[in-house]
């Protein structure tokens, strides 16, 4: 059985095409954060406003490059006052800090449907080298593009996975004793092209 990046290599290439500029679902795409609450259990949220671009040739997986940004201020964790003390000068500062931004630097190709995406993380003007394990889920036409105009065109779905020190974003408050780790879970969806204008 072919796997996903073979198949879309194969197709590909019958039809020449090049990379191709993928686009983020924003309504299909969620950035979820763990951390571990001073030993007694895991806790999580997430940002709800994601943007961004994929650059993905499946003949070149290498060549893959990803620019995504995050609005903090969107951030939910369930708990009202948690957001606010999040989005807050203590920890994120939204305000004066409007971005959380990811930009791709190398890809390597880890295995027949995954890659790993190095690159640069910028949180309040603080930026480290971040790694991403992603997990290639779907490439081709949309199972429901037959019933909805948004979803028509060639998508790709993928997971990814990452883990970094908060403190070294300037977001450590508490650190250690609530985790200084963070687990980044990523599930989204992405059209080729994006959407026309309105």
């Amino acid at each position: 059985m072919k796997t996903l990046m073979t198949s879309a290599a194969l197709l590909m290439a019958a039809s020449g095409a090049i990379a191709e500029t993928y686009v983020l679902d924003p309504t299909h795409t969620e950035v979820r954060f763990y951390w571990n609450h001073a030993g007694l259990t895991e806790q999580h949220g997430e940002w709800l406003g994601i943007s961004g671009t994929i650059e993905f040739d499946a003949e070149n997986v290498t060549a893959t490059s990803a620019d995504i940004a995050i609005d903090p201020a969107s951030i939910h964790t369930g708990v009202v006052a948690l957001d606010d003390e999040l989005k807050g000068e203590m920890f994120f500062n939204a305000e004066a800090y409007p971005e959380i931004r990811f930009t791709s630097t190398s890809a390597v190709q880890t295995g027949a449907e995954t890659m790993r995406l190095i690159g640069d993380l910028t949180v309040k003007d603080n930026t480290h080298s971040a790694v991403l394990d992603v997990n290639m889920k779907f490439m081709g036409s949309h199972p429901l593009g037959g019933y909805f105009d948004f979803y028509q065109g060639e998508w790709i779905g993928v997971e990814a996975t990452s883990s970094l020190l908060r403190s070294e974003y300037g977001v450590g408050l508490y650190a250690p004793l609530t985790s200084d780790v963070v687990r980044l879970e990523i599930s989204a969806e992405m059209r080729a092209g994006g959407w026309p204008a309105e």
